[in-house]
């Protein structure tokens, strides 16, 4: 059996789709994915329903980078 962190995302976490910093990482039944804010939001109907647990740190972008 694999053990997934639920460990706070860091810098070097990067999403699956583009490689950019990971703000959300969605636990399925059979591994993790990482997202952007973007792709997460972008994904959403697709891993919702079937996501074990979603970690989404996205507020942490305005923390971060304020409004853009």
């Amino acid at each position: 059996m694999t053990t997934l962190t639920t460990e706070p995302l860091t810098v070097a976490d990067r999403c699956d789709r583009c490689g950019a910093q990971a703000y959300v990482r969605v636990v399925l039944p059979v591994g993790e994915l990482l997202f952007c804010g973007h792709h997460a939001r972008e994904h959403a109907p697709a891993y919702s329903d079937v996501a074990s647990y979603v970690q989404d740190e996205t507020d942490r972008l305005m923390a971060e980078h304020g409004a853009r």
